[in-house]
């Protein structure tokens, strides 16, 4: 996701796609463990979406 894309988005949606994030990430890393992630490079963007999201979060002022 683009930064600017993330920064038109309100608070709650930032949360939820943080959330959303976290999951796919979990499952990404599910995969790499088990032999089934063709692309390992996938994990390392949901990572920097997750730091775009959180980032943006603590500059509007709402932390977790």
């Amino acid at each position: 996701m683009k930064v600017k894309e993330i920064r038109d988005l309100s608070v709650d949606e930032l949360k939820e796609k943080e959330e959303n994030f976290i999951e796919e990430l979990f499952r990404l890393r599910v995969r790499f463990a088990t032999g089934q992630l063709e692309s390992p490079s996938v994990i390392k963007s949901v990572k920097r979406d997750v730091a775009r999201v959180k980032t943006v979060l603590r500059e509007r002022g709402d932390q977790r």
